[in-house]
């Protein structure tokens, strides 16, 4: 078995499964251990003579598994730490004389009580060191981010840290054991008075069984301690030192069965560039870059290059190429590459001698009240130090002051001497503490002669004085040990919570669909007379282009439908009438279909979209008739209605061989409809008369401002209802703005303070300080290029927006600093009235020259904005919930009027 088994990181799949079967909450007497191999006596009938595998090998196996768990891989409950980092920690304190140590001479002196060798106690060591909480390094220690490792122990040095002596030590009250060679003593468990464990984390694999425990932030363990003390309510979630976004809200307390999903933080830099200063737990620099480039070669996203700049801090800049889209490559990024992880925490600990299943707010209470424990035990030592020493001194001042060593010359032997000294001593004992014995008396007689000429009896008695004062304090905090854990945990964070905040941002994150940010890096052709598509049919007509993890919806000339994943060639069909990349989300997007009954040979008109479909099944479009055909067919991706013209063919007595039909006449309704009757008659010819508009009612927009990103289902605040051409405005503190179309998949800037739907002849307004000029300006105006963004406000470095406003009549008012003791009333300002409507890289008007403490935005004037028309459109909410309001009617030709109710 390797050394280093301690810090291998597990298969968390197979360990979720097997762990149970190793351990349980009983102990280790339940593990039943059989092998895979038989031994058979002949080849003829094997199954006659199966013999298992047990004996000496189930005990040796139970104690090996045994000693892994408890010796090597999971740490206690007590103190947070594996064997071989408790070592470590005793070792550096043997060494500690408050100058840096090599880390061999540490690990050399580790292995007195490490029997693993001086490479796994090394790669612990730079583990524990790497926290950055217990020891104080220096020299190259690598770096959690790069993932470099460490120089060799022989150049790296440590210490023990300020928070290390406060928290780890405390020899009095530590338990004690013999070593492995039983050669020296250790501890068995370290006297921690911090939840070490949950701020430092920890991560090992045993035989059968793992631990991961998640590191969580220092201030937030020590506030939760408190409140724990308190009796109140806390919520504890991980916290990185890698930083990053992550998402807890599956947390589950960090037991079986939870996840974090952890991002890389992903920002915008320019155009064509985006830059990630802050990565995922458990990834670093290389690997993630190792990952966008492996995704890049598989196609699923597109980039020109990637530079690392990595150094205390991490910046790695991925270039675009023209043309790709950066909201889409930072989705991509999340979907296929390490930028997004998924963290399965498992809360395993060692409590006697046995492995204990437990979720972080039980170890934060189990080590907090063991803090409070430990505490009151140091308490109490001192106090009986304390109470001795004020015993000696009390009898050492009566032994003076009452001259006994005066007759001692008149006992020639100890057992005389002493039964006068207890004599003596008879009228004071009920002022001491506790009774006087041999001991006292022994050291009372070996004072030196010289003590006892110079013994000042004031200078006693205030020296008496102190101890008992201390006394009484040490006898209020053990009355009141809460109180004083609390101030000791206070104490902590103030002393060593500067710089400690917390580094990972927590959010909620949204699903990223993979088939939606997949790069198409491929085409779809298709054979539409043989019924053929597929990647590989280059000779093919082309389709469109796809990502390999993308679904194709297919429509075959009898009606037939089938949705199906992108393939090198596959067969559906013959003679298809339409091929497209299928989204089972998309409600938007219209079928426009007629189609000839096989039975009775009449036509019949229908709308539909499509959704809820299995994968390669065929739907029937018609109603199911042998010889049914469609006759006409058209994909809208906006639901828009065409206006037809149909043709007959000369049928008797028919007069009337024309009509139009409107499709927007057409109720939408789901795809199994059967629809409705246009003729009974043959019908000759279909013609486009006229290409439709969208009959779709806008689309409502809202933004979850907890995710930071636009949806459809009503989540978060409303932005409006959007036209295929409306246009979001965005405008963010450094002064810039755009507009753009609303997709799902944008990110918003973090300085983001404007979201609404842009009004195209609604004015902007703002205040700035002009940098340059050093002075305020007022602005109005309008955005001049939807296609742009730009600056509103002056570029220079110490230009700064004071406030915006898209309100019809904005007004704002400025509150003037004190100059000479002089204070200027406040003034209201109407901006309307202020400026009229200017471009939008005019200056603006000068507000004032004079000082300005503070400009505060006002409620708005009134003003009646005009009415928005809106045509009369359809909504579509689902496949079967859009009633039939089409009423149809014979005519005298067997022809149908189509009328709405």
């Amino acid at each position: 078995m390797n050394d280093d088994e301690d810090n291998i990181i597990p298969n968390e799949d197979e360990n979720l499964d097997n762990q149970d079967q190793a351990t349980n909450e009983a102990g280790f007497d339940d593990i039943r251990v059989t092998t895979g191999h038989h031994f058979y006596e002949n080849n003829e009938n094997p199954e006659e003579t199966i013999t298992k595998v047990t004996g000496m090998y189930k005990d040796w196996f139970l104690d090996y598994a045994s000693y892994v768990i408890l010796e090597r891989a999971v740490p206690a409950i007590e103190d947070g730490f594996k064997p071989v980092q408790r070592r470590i920690m005793h070792s550096m304190k043997e060494l500690d004389d408050g100058r840096y140590n090599k880390v061999a001479n540490i690990v050399g002196h580790t292995m007195q009580y490490h029997p693993h060798g001086d490479a796994s106690i090394g790669d612990a060591m730079v583990q524990i060191g790497q926290k950055e909480l217990i020891i104080d390094m220096q020299g190259n220690w690598g770096n959690i981010l790069t993932g470099d490792s460490a120089a060799a122990s022989r150049y790296i040095e440590a210490r023990i840290s300020k928070l290390g002596h406060d928290i780890l030590f405390s020899p009095k009250i530590t338990e004690w054991g013999t070593s492995y060679d039983g050669r020296r003593a250790e501890p068995v468990n370290l006297p921690v008075k911090f939840p070490l464990l949950l701020a430092q984390g920890a991560e090992g694999i045993a035989v059968g069984l793992s631990t991961k425990v998640l590191p969580h932030n220092f201030i937030e363990l020590i506030d939760s301690s408190i409140k724990i003390l308190k009796g109140k309510p806390f919520t504890l979630f991980p916290d990185f030192p890698t930083a990053g976004i992550a998402d807890v809200s599956n947390y589950n307390d960090g037991v079986r069965g939870g996840r974090v999903r952890v991002r890389a933080k992903i920002a915008q830099f320019d155009k064509q560039t985006l830059v990630i200063n802050q990565i995922p737990f458990s990834t670093n620099t290389s690997t993630l870059i190792d990952s966008i480039l492996k995704a890049n070669e598989k196609g699923k996203i597109k980039i020109k290059k990637i530079e690392d700049n990595t150094a205390a801090e991490v910046e790695i800049l991925i270039h675009l190429p023209t043309g790709v889209s950066p909201d889409k490559t930072i989705d991509a990024l999340y979907a296929f590459t390490a930028c997004e992880t998924s963290i399965a925490p498992l809360g395993c600990v060692i409590e006697n001698h046995k492995p204990l299943f437990i979720g972080v707010s039980d170890m934060l209470k189990i080590s907090t009240h063991r803090t409070v424990d430990l505490l009151k035990r140091e308490l109490e030592i001192q106090l009986d130090e304390l109470e001795n020493k004020w015993h000696f001194s009390t009898l050492e001042k009566i032994f003076i002051r009452e001259e006994m060593y005066i007759d001692f010359k008149l006992y020639s032997d100890r057992e005389a001497l002493y039964v006068y000294m207890y004599d003596r001593f008879e009228p004071f004992l009920k002022s001491f503490v506790r009774a006087i014995n041999d001991d006292d008396l022994q050291k009372l007689t070996q004072i030196p002669m010289i003590r006892i000429t110079r013994f000042d009896s004031d200078k006693a008695d205030e020296g008496i004085a102190k101890l008992e004062a201390e006394m009484e304090r040490v006898k209020h905090d053990l009355a009141n040990i809460i109180d004083y854990t609390i101030a000791f945990f206070q104490m902590l964070k103030d002393k060593y919570g500067k710089g400690r905040e917390r580094q990972t941002e927590l959010r909620s994150f949204d699903n990223i669909e993979a088939t939606k940010v997949a790069l198409r890096n491929t085409k779809l052709y298709v054979n539409k007379e043989e019924g053929f598509f597929g990647t590989g049919l280059k000779k093919d007509e082309y389709v469109t282009d796809c990502s390999d993890i993308d679904d194709v919806i297919v429509f075959l000339r009898d009606g037939k439908m089938m949705i199906s994943k992108v393939d090198d060639k596959k067969f559906v069909g013959k003679d298809i009438i339409h091929i497209a990349i299928f989204d089972r989300n998309d409600k938007r997007t219209i079928y426009n279909m007629m189609y000839r009954d096989g039975k009775t040979g009449s036509t019949f008109i229908k709308r539909f979209n499509v959704s809820g479909v299995t994968r390669d099944k065929f739907y029937d479009l018609t109603q199911e008739k042998p010889g049914s055909l469609v006759s006409y067919f058209s994909a809208n991706p906006n639901g828009e209605a065409e206006v037809v013209t149909i043709l007959l063919r000369q049928v008797g007595s028919v007069k009337k061989l024309k009509w139009d039909v409107d499709f927007s006449d057409i109720a939408i309704k789901g795809r199994a409809s059967r629809g409705n009757t246009v003729s009974k008659y043959p019908i000759k010819k279909i013609e486009l008369k006229e290409k439709g508009i969208s009959t779709l009612r806008p689309r409502k927009v809202w933004f979850d401002d907890t995710v930071q990103r636009l949806n459809v289902d009503g989540r978060g605040e409303l932005l409006g209802e959007f036209r295929p051409n409306d246009r979001l405005l965005i405008v963010t503190q450094s002064g810039k703005l755009k507009t753009i179309i609303p997709e799902i998949t944008t990110h918003f800037d973090q300085d983001m303070i404007v979201l609404e739907k842009w009004h195209p002849n609604k004015p902007i307004s703002c205040i700035y300080f002009d940098g340059e000029k050093e002075k305020y300006f007022v602005k109005r105006f309008l955005i001049e290029n939807e296609n742009k963004e730009e600056y509103f406000i002056t570029e220079h470095e110490k230009s700064q927006l004071e406030i915006i406003s898209t309100d019809w009549r904005p007004v704002a008012e400025v509150i003037f600093a004190k100059v000479k003791g002089i204070q200027k009333e406040n003034q209201v300002i109407d901006l309307e009235q202020f400026i009229s409507v200017k471009g939008i890289k005019a200056l603006g008007n000068q507000l004032t020259g004079d000082k300005l403490k503070q400009i505060n935005l006002l409620e708005s004037l009134p003003y009646e904005e005009p009415e928005e028309v809106i045509p009369e459109q359809i909504e579509v909410s689902g496949e079967d919930n859009v009633s039939d309001n089409i009423q149809t009617e014979l005519d005298d030709d067997g022809q149908i009027t189509l009328s709405l109710d």
